[in-house]
């Protein structure tokens, strides 16, 4: 069977405990009128019409109603295994950097959209391919690969949204990989399959509030089981879904039995039922049996996710109506009254109903159902039972609104075909450029001289041992700010003694950790290691400046602990995580255009804040997407202190001293040949972070030819050469105004010049980030990145566009600092510069 295939998130962006639950079957009826469209099941990489499961399956090169980039290419199976149906003996392949997959004439509403894959054998070896797949600004599979030999075809179910006549997914090979998919199924689900709204219930078991817009998410099938039943197959779903059966998940397997109708068919008073679930799966259940009070089943799923949990219910234990009533919860949380005849008011015995819950696991990542009965004495007339569950982990949303122009459907052009490039190779040509950049910018004499006031010594190790510094002024910072100081208990509550399951980062300086305060206030922890490479130093630093800024677009410090030789930080809690998770090589779910300017400006506001907002000003150091922090309002924090400088203290000092620290593919190459540090490379940094924004790829990349591998490198030259829309991230295609693009590069140009003096201050990138924005709230008709039919970027000029004069004094802001928020860590350190 085509099993559903589970993949668990690897980083941990918190969320506030909650579950939701909705108390009351669905009661909306079906129009007569509704049937499954079997035109959009497809046979991928193929001409030939198969049947499966009773399902006619279109092949994708015989209907009109399906289009896909020229570049992708079809394969087929050289030994196929007789078990395996003939709609997984072909498949089509995709090597573009995004290529689409285009379905028209959708019903708009609700649909069930499956993928499956299988990696037979053939002249490619399927099981090499990393892929991501998605749709319009959200990605449903990250860095998916299979295994070499699967027992059956994986299946990925997702349920969503469309609004609009045509589909499309994209499949985007990750590095010199390529995608493939096998067989496609989307087809509509009735008005009504998932609730609007449904109340919040908390860790205490208050439900006052609603969780509203559930049809707005994208939800993935986990687990879709058949309570005390055998599999359910497509055949016997009207709507093509597998149920499997629940032995393996029940806790202890005495305490509920097996229990099968032997009455009548199932009484559907809904027409909706009858696709909430197929007669099956009511007509079977399991029975709270013996002398047990409660049966419980567990699923082990995404911590870090919301999850919506469907209970079946439909009695055919009972020997008459009104005899059975139960508990039904969720984690141990909130326990629901079930009464299928006083309640929901049946007459009759075996009618179908269901109920709904959003739930999010937290740090334990599991989901416990449990039926019991009403109270301990009664365990004679009790008869508690379940009949069918379905868990779905909510994703996160997609653009509703979204409808594709015929550019979309018409464009195949999207982009050079990435070669297959040898890791090797790759590898040679960066350590080649390496030298070269080295010889080119020949490093003087170390002459950085910055100093610490003494302080208590802290644990031993080399980076620990660091407790002088001077500073370019000479002058002392104050050793500790008593007002932030934690003790370690307080710490230790936070926490939870640093349990590993709170565990949310790991880099080259420690651990990071989720915990929340005695007040409830969420936080971030940073614990430094043993010889992690983070200095003292760094810790007195990261101390010192951020007990002296406040600007909403800084991350805060709420407090340290210096404690029994710990070097521990505690900071404000980021709900999305870093702007790296959100572009690429996460399950976050992309961001559009105009968010993605929003959150270049507000970095540009703290930098500039940084910069001349504090006295004597000071220069971040390690500006790098992971140190771009993102609320739960998507507003950017810069974060990460621990390598920053004081700036020069008077005009007549036009730099600082500095041995050359920061991170690989960030760092400015006039820096790194003179060693005299300035603004303006934060604001190098910072250009190498635009294009990040832009492409949605790493500033080094060694597995793509030479001259790409280098962002900045690549970036400046296809910017230089007209061809920047050849390097914008293909999920933004069709949401880019092209005097917003041109603007944007030509600040990314500006920032990544070699010299110093030719780069802007951070002032006048944030206002020209503005004007960027500004043009992209202006869109001119038909001129809209992405929307021709040839997928050229129009030329525009901009002599009558009103441009915003750069030398205009820019107020500097000194707002509050949000108490609410996560942090998140760069998971994979690629200094070459120690810290």
């Amino acid at each position: 069977m085509a099993k559903l295939h589970i993949i668990h998130r690897v980083h941990a962006p918190g969320f506030i405990l909650f579950f939701v639950s909705l108390q009351y079957p669905l009661l909306v009826t079906l129009s007569s009128a509704y049937t499954t469209q079997t035109k959009h099941f497809i046979n991928c990489g193929s001409s030939n019409n198969v049947s499966y499961t009773h399902r006619s399956f279109v092949g994708d090169t015989s209907s009109d109603s399906i289009s896909f980039t020229k570049q992708g290419t079809s394969t087929q199976s050289s030994n196929q295994p007789s078990s395996v149906s003939e709609i997984h003996d072909t498949a089509r392949i995709f090597r573009s950097p995004s290529s689409q997959y285009v379905l028209d004439g959708i019903d708009k509403g609700t649909h069930i959209v499956r993928l499956h894959f299988f990696p037979f054998a053939s002249t490619r070896n399927l099981s090499k391919a990393v892929f991501n797949v998605s749709v319009k600004g959200l990605t449903l599979l990250s860095n998916f690969q299979m295994t070499s030999s699967p027992d059956s075809p994986v299946v990925e179910e997702f349920l969503l949204s469309i609004n609009s006549t045509k589909f499309i997914l994209y499949f985007s090979p990750q590095g010199s990989s390529f995608a493939f998919i096998n067989a496609l199924e989307v087809l509509r689900v009735p008005e009504g399959f998932i609730p609007d709204s449904a109340p919040i219930v908390s860790i205490s078991g208050n439900n006052s509030r609603t969780y509203s817009g559930i049809p707005s998410q994208v939800a993935r099938t986990v687990y879709r089981i058949n309570v005390g039943g055998g599999e359910g197959t497509r055949i016997q779903d009207s709507l093509g879904r597998i149920w499997d059966p629940d032995d393996t998940y029940i806790y202890v397997p005495n305490a509920a039995q097996n229990c099968t109708s032997s009455g009548s068919d199932i009484n559907y008073l809904y027409e909706l039922d009858r696709y909430l679930a197929p007669e099956p799966i009511y007509q079977t259940a399991k029975q709270m049996s013996g002398n047990f009070t409660t049966a419980t089943w567990g699923f082990k799923v995404s911590a870090i996710t919301p999850h919506l949990v469907r209970a079946h219910f439909c009695d055919i234990v009972s020997v008459s109506l009104n005899t059975v009533t139960f508990n039904f919860s969720v984690n141990g949380n909130f326990p629901e009254y079930i009464d299928p005849y006083g309640r929901n008011g049946f007459d009759q015995s075996r009618v179908p109903f269901h109920y709904d819950y959003v739930v999010q696991p937290g740090s334990s990542g599991l989901v416990k159902i449990s039926i019991g009965l009403l109270s301990a004495s009664e365990t004679t007339d009790q008869k508690a039972y379940l009949n069918g569950l379905e868990i779905m982990e909510i994703i996160g949303s997609w653009d509703l609104n979204f409808v594709p122009s015929e550019g979309d459907n018409q464009n195949k052009h999207v982009g050079l075909i990435i070669g297959l490039v040898s890791g090797s190779i790759a590898l040679l040509c960066i350590f080649v450029s390496a030298v070269i950049f080295v010889c080119k910018h020949r490093k003087p004499k170390r002459t950085e001289i910055s100093a610490w006031s003494p302080l208590p010594a802290f644990r031993g190790g080399s980076s620990h041992g660091e407790l002088t510094e001077q500073t370019a002024h000479g002058s002392a910072i104050p050793n500790f700010h008593l007002g932030l100081e934690m003790p370690l208990a307080e710490i230790h509550f936070a926490t939870n003694n640093f349990d590993g399951k709170l565990l949310i980062g790991k880099g080259g300086f420690g651990n990071v950790y989720r915990g929340t305060l005695r007040d409830g206030t969420k936080v971030a922890v940073k614990q430094s290691e043993l010889g992690s490479g983070q200095g003292f130093s760094e810790f007195q630093t990261e101390i010192t400046v951020l007990s002296k800024i406040h600007h909403r677009h800084l991350v805060s410090l709420i407090g340290y602990c210096a404690e029994q030789s710990e070097m521990i930080l505690v900071y404000e809690f980021m709900e999305k995580g870093s702007l790296r998770d959100h572009l690429y090589n996460s399950d976050f779910p992309f961001i559009p255009w105009k968010q993605r300017l929003q959150i270049c400006i507000g970095a540009a506001r703290g930098l500039n804040y940084l910069h001349k907002g504090v006295a004597g000003g000071i220069i971040h150091r390690d500006i790098k997407s992971t140190n771009i922090l993102l609320d739960q309002n998507y507003a950017a924090k810069v974060a990460d202190f621990g390598l920053s400088k004081l700036g020069p203290l008077d005009q007549s000092q036009t730099h600082v001293s500095s041995a050359v620290k920061g991170t690989f593919g960030y760092l400015d190459p006039e820096y790194f040949m003179t060693q005299q540090l300035t603004e303006k490379s934060d604001v190098y940094s910072f250009g190498v972070v635009l294009l990040e924004v832009l492409c949605a790829r790493p500033s080094i990349d060694p597995l793509l030819p030479r001259e790409q591998a280098n962002l900045a490198d690549w970036g400046i030259t296809c910017i230089k050469n007209g061809h920047i829309e050849q390097i914008v991230d293909p999920v933004l295609a069709g949401q880019i105004n092209p005097s917003s693009l041109r603007k944007y590069g030509e600040v990314a140009e500006k920032c990544l010049q070699e010299e110093a003096k030719e780069r802007p201050s951070m002032r006048d990138v944030l206002l020209d980030l503005e004007f960027a924005l500004q043009l992209q709230q202006t869109p001119v008709k038909g001129e809209i990145y992405g929307g021709s039919t040839t997928g050229g970027l129009p030329i525009l000029a901009l002599s009558n566009v009103r441009k915003l004069p750069s030398s205009r004094t820019a107020a500097v802001e000194e707002e509050g600092v949000a108490t609410e928020g996560m942090y998140s860590c760069d998971m994979s350190m690629s200094e070459v510069f120690p810290r």
